[in-house]
């Protein structure tokens, strides 16, 4: 599941997994429409695969990896010279974890992947924890030496924040299911519960997203720049909390994180989420939306991020969704899949350039006016990643429908390809060079732009691109003995036509865990006498094998 974010469980793959049950409203069998479009998507997910190898992951990896200090380097010139102080950022460190993780997973014939991941692990374990008050800081210096940030006016902002502390679970989890390395598994753990300690709302649900050195929730106090976002709530921590706890849930299925991802999944759809299908960027603690519509459209536009439509996440979010939705398990999730599909057509009608195809940044309904106002129409480049990961989404969810996602898809790889990738340096433009031709110069690698967006996009399109359904062997000769207080369970390992993930493990018939091992321990509690393990294979499209023979404990 690479990439998963789930790696590919991928929510796109509709013909390999249980997501089969968000489909409704299907014209023509989704495999009549894959047969006649088969040649093309063949094609298309060659080219998109040697872009990978040969324009993205081959520019990061191994070059990136600080070998001196720990972690990864975060800034590159145009043409890949480091340059600058190279502080880290939680996110882009977690991020840059998670992209060799979902690597190795997909080629796993390259060592240097799950080398670099596990290397990732040991900076953030070593130098970004906060050993005293828990949770990940948010900046340090190379040698991992923690800084205060300051945004553009010199105002320190919040030392730990709920969304770098969900790119780290993000990250240590998959790293966790690609390797089976527990100590990760439990850090990520010890994250997501540092997080519901300090951070969770339990009166009005959700995350406070600015944190003091002690998790404390910043507050907004008369002093609080207009500007600043200190003591809101927001769709972009939010929206990422839901796909950390998904990526969590997959390897750990705990009851209080499936009871977190099921609110945060409301919560965006449902209440972030507006009528006409764009996210609220910013809402008070009690989720009152953030909005400048009464104010003078001068001030709208300088306070844009605050208040505004951003395409780019929006079109994310009904990925992310969708991504959740299939985690847990809902089947008929119809809610869920409607305003997925909501969002994306509001994008795409709203935001996206039919000319030469790419999404812009931002839009704005200004009062008074029926239709949406391009504010900025610039083309950031993890926008257009995202873009093309749902518009393919929806294309094989709805092959009918008259937006016809399918060339859509078409024109925005054409784009991407013409405009965002750099076909004589490596990785993508930081923006659309038919908007701002000064990004060929711009620097391909900083703080917040890592390989994370584009590669997700890409690796999850060209799984979709290529549907397999065949599943794994079934695990054979389960085996279970006494290790001190644990129990080692032991199993001949299974096969698959392309790339094995891993197996789940269930007690009674119920997920108790996952490893990508042919091993795994659990306690030896009383409690579990008299019950049954079972055990199935999974594959990285999402296949599952049958269930193994059931071993009584």
């Amino acid at each position: 599941m690479i990439l998963k974010r789930h790696f590919l469980i991928l929510l796109a793959i509709v013909t390999a997994v249980p997501l089969a049950a968000l489909r409704f409203s299907f014209d023509t069998p989704p495999g009549a429409v894959l047969g006649r479009q088969a040649e093309t998507r063949a094609k298309l997910a060659a080219e998109i695969e040697n872009s990978i190898k040969t324009e993205l992951l081959n520019k990061w990896y191994p070059q990136v990896v600080d070998k001196q200090h720990g972690g990864y380097t975060s800034t590159y010139t145009y043409d890949w010279k480091p340059t600058g102080p190279q502080d880290k950022m939680i996110v882009s460190q977690a991020r840059h974890i998670w992209s060799n993780a979902k690597a190795a997973q997909l080629y796993p014939d390259v060592p240097h992947y799950l080398n670099s991941a596990k290397h990732g692990v040991a900076f953030l374990r070593d130098k970004m924890w906060d050993k005293k008050n828990g949770g990940f800081y948010t900046l340090v210096d190379q040698q991992g030496n923690v800084k205060e940030e300051t945004n553009s006016s010199g105002h320190a902002v919040a030392a730990k924040t709920a969304y770098g502390n969900a790119f780290a679970i993000y990250g240590l989890a998959a790293y966790y299911q690609a390797s089976g390395d527990t100590s990760a598994l439990n850090l990520a753990k010890k994250t997501f519960r540092w997080l519901e300690e300090h951070s969770h709302d339990p009166i009005h649900k959700g995350y406070y997203q600015a944190l003091e050195k002690d998790g404390k929730p910043l507050k907004r106090t008369s002093d609080t720049p207009a500007e600043s976002t200190i003591g809101y709530k927001d769709q972009n921590s939010s929206i990422h909390l839901l796909e950390a706890f998904s990526e969590l849930y997959q390897v750990w299925p705990d009851p209080l994180v499936r009871e977190r991802l099921e609110e945060m999944l409301v919560l965006i759809r449902d209440t972030i989420v507006t009528e006409k299908g764009y996210l609220t960027l910013y809402l008070t603690p009690d989720w009152k939306p953030v909005s400048f519509k009464d104010y003078p459209e001068e001030v709208i536009r300088k306070n844009y991020h605050l208040d505004e439509v951003s395409f780019g996440h929006d079109i994310e979010t009904a990925y992310l969704m969708l991504e959740a939705s299939h985690v847990l398990g809902l089947e008929h999730d119809s809610k869920t899949m409607q305003m997925a599909k909501k969002m994306a057509d509001h994008t795409i009608r709203t935001g996206f350039d039919q000319s030469v195809g790419g999404f812009y940044d931002g839009g704005y309904y200004f009062k008074g006016k029926d239709d949406i106002t391009i504010i900025r129409d610039t083309k950031n480049w993890w926008a257009q990643a995202e873009g093309l990961n749902t518009l393919l989404l929806m294309a094989d969810h709805f092959p009918n429908d008259e937006l016809r996602y399918f060339d859509l898809f078409q024109k925005q790889w054409d784009y991407i390809d013409k405009y965002i990738i750099d076909h004589e340096h490596g990785e993508w433009y930081p923006g659309g060079i038919d908007k701002e031709p000064k990004q060929k110069t711009a620097l391909k690698a900083q703080i917040w732009k890592a390989s994370y967006h584009q590669f997700r996009a890409l690796a999850n399109v060209v799984q979709c691109l290529r549907p397999d359904a065949a599943a794994p062997s079934t695990p054979k000769n389960l085996k279970v003995r006494p290790v001190k207080n644990q129990l080692v369970l032991q199993w001949d390992k299974s096969t698959d036509n392309r790339n094995m993930l891993g197996y789940n493990l269930y007690l009674d018939g119920k997920r108790v865990g996952f490893t990508p091992l042919t091993s795994f321990s659990m306690p030896a509690t009383p409690e579990l006498k008299g019950k049954e393990i079972t055990i199935r294979a999974v594959d990285l499209q999402g296949n599952k094998s049958s269930f193994s023979s059931a071993l009584s404990i």
